[in-house]
């Protein structure tokens, strides 16, 4: 099964001097790519690199997301994302877009999200997603 990486897995990945061996989300984000499970939302991608200071740093970490081609986001995804978000908003939920339309993804195609976000755990008590 695919799974969505989430940018605060990312970010645990790709930190400068971090105890990257400590951190279990990031050994199972090494395991998803040695198995080509992976998936990448080009918003993602944004959120990553969003932020970087250092025009070598940015273009190390832009070549290396490279490899991961952005996945096809279509209009019933959007749509999704948009019912979502008002369903957790009535429940008392609050979600920025961006993790909503990775809930929509996910769910559309069957697909899984890591993540360290604690938020879709909230989520999860409204929509239906499943967490890796």
């Amino acid at each position: 099964m695919k799974v969505i990486v989430d940018t605060s897995v990312w970010s645990l990945a790709l930190r400068r001097n971090p105890p990257q061996d400590e951190i279990p989300s990031v050994k199972v984000l090494r395991d998803l790519i040695a198995d080509g499970r992976v998936v990448l939302l080009g918003a993602i991608r944004q959120e990553v690199l969003s932020g970087v200071r250092h025009t070598e740093q940015f273009i190390r970490l832009r070549d290396y997301l490279r490899a991961f081609p952005d996945l096809t986001i279509e209009t019933k995804d959007y749509e999704l994302a948009a019912e979502f978000f008002n369903t957790c908003r009535r429940n008392g939920i609050q979600g920025s877009n961006i993790d909503f339309l990775i809930c929509a993804v996910a769910h559309n195609r069957g697909y899984t999200i890591l993540t360290t976000d604690n938020d879709f755990q909230n989520f999860q008590s409204c929509i239906p997603i499943i967490l890796y």
